[in-house]
């Protein structure tokens, strides 16, 4: 079989990423239908199933995307499948784990003052917005040990860019290290936002990690929506 070229590979992800973002269009409507709460055993189970399968679904996304990143990793970085804005927000070719965090308080906040007359009467409603004290703390000793990794990653990114010069009059071997250096930098940030997102829905309920789930993809089908449509009224300019 003949190598791909930097373009087929770049072509290939990009195909792959639309079919990928489709279908997660579609579980996410999945979840929207959930019972909310699950009232009985099988919908628990039914609900937690789902939320495997998009965990799956992310999975295999990291999967594809570091075998992409093996032929070509600085397409990953470029990224011609995401619009202006989408890579605009990048953090080393992708989301930023720690986003995750701002997404699950706001969305408490939210959700809290929605039913503040009812959390008022002592009733519980089990969604985001009664994240127990347990849960809250759980919450910020994640946030800090993924600060610490994202600033680690950071670091370690920024020494393989301060080396820049290094790749001046480099023989073919050497650029080749420092690229390898860079793919190992790449699947450190993207191992570690997956990881981020499954210790999240770890310490939430079915009914919460659905919501959760909601949000976050919610938040990335918006910046998606609308970086199309800004990328579309430049190019009409």
């Amino acid at each position: 079989m003949a190598e791909q070229s930097s373009s087929d590979c770049g072509g290939s992800f990009n195909s792959f990423y639309e079919t990928w973002f489709q279908q997660l269009h579609q579980l996410v409507r999945q979840l929207r239908l959930c019972p909310n709460p699950p009232t009985t055993h099988d919908h628990r189970a039914a609900v937690s199933n789902l939320v495997q399968t998009i965990m799956s679904h992310y999975s295999d996304y990291y999967q594809v995307k570091s075998a992409a990143a093996e032929r070509d990793v600085l397409q990953m970085f470029t990224a011609p499948w995401a619009t202006s804005l989408e890579r605009s927000l990048h953090w080393i070719a992708g989301w930023r784990p720690t986003t995750l965090f701002h997404l699950v308080y706001t969305e408490s906040s939210i959700l809290f003052e929605s039913h503040i007359v009812d959390i008022l009467k002592g009733l519980k409603t089990g969604d985001l917005g009664d994240l127990s004290p347990t849960q809250f703390r759980r919450v910020s000793e994640l946030q800090c040990d993924t600060v610490r990794e994202e600033n680690a990653i950071t670091d370690e990114l920024s020494e393989w860019q301060d080396g820049a010069s290094d790749l001046v009059g480099c023989l073919t071997e050497g650029v080749e290290r420092k690229v390898r250096k860079l793919v190992g930098i790449l699947r450190k940030a993207d191992d570690l936002r997956l990881k981020t997102v499954r210790r999240v829905v770890e310490l939430l309920t079915p009914q919460q990690a659905v919501e959760f789930l909601i949000a976050a993809a919610e938040l990335q089908f918006g910046v998606r929506g609308w970086g199309q449509d800004q990328d579309g009224v430049r190019r009409c300019c």
